[in-house]
């Protein structure tokens, strides 16, 4: 059985929190009222908006030594909502590697809403994808393995480089839905 500690008590902390824990895994939760919480799982997923990231390196970064930590962050300008606020060259999971050098960090779940962890479908029944990138391929499919078993679909996106590519994707994605030309429960799906 795996452990994740997951950072965020909001829907994508909570909809990841279920698919993880429909796949056998034990997950607890840190909120940001929590001061003084321990990191006790194998995994840690940043689902926080991209800005709460540093406090939570600042704060935790020793517990997250020796970890796989999944960034699930988009990391958009909230104040126009028009660009991302990482160089054109990298991403926030990049940013969040180069801090935590003996983590093993993987961008994952940026390119789904909420909803659509939660039913596992994507629009008209089209099957959840998640997409995952990360340079350690063990920590990818410990990751993958835990989707799958909560009923999702994985795929291996490649080197944690793609990752600038998902936020890219999650970026066009947020910003279809909220001008209201997709739904919460719609957005990109993976067809094989």
């Amino acid at each position: 059985m795996t452990d994740v500690t997951i950072f965020g008590k909001g829907n994508m902390g909570t909809a990841i929190a279920g698919v993880l824990g429909k796949g056998g895994a034990t997950v607890t939760h840190v909120g940001s009222d929590d001061t003084d919480a321990t990191v006790t799982g194998d995994v840690v997923v940043l689902a926080v908006p991209h800005p709460a990231v540093d406090q939570i390196i600042a704060g935790y970064g020793d517990q997250l030594a020796g970890k796989i930590v999944v960034d699930i962050t988009n990391p958009l300008d909230f104040a126009t909502f028009d660009s991302l606020v990482v160089p054109a060259d990298s991403s926030k999971a990049a940013e969040i590697a180069a801090q935590l050098p003996s983590a093993s960090v993987l961008k994952a779940f940026n390119t789904n809403f909420a909803a659509t962890l939660a039913s596992g479908t994507v629009g008209d029944n089209q099957p959840t994808t998640v997409l995952v990138a990360g340079d350690d391929a063990a920590a990818k499919q410990t990751l993958s393995d835990l989707v799958v078993a909560g009923g999702l679909r994985a795929v291996d996106a490649g080197s944690l480089k793609r990752a600038r590519e998902l936020e890219a994707i999650g970026f066009l994605q947020l910003t279809a839905a909220v001008g209201e030309q997709i739904g919460w429960t719609g957005g990109f799906a993976v067809v094989r």
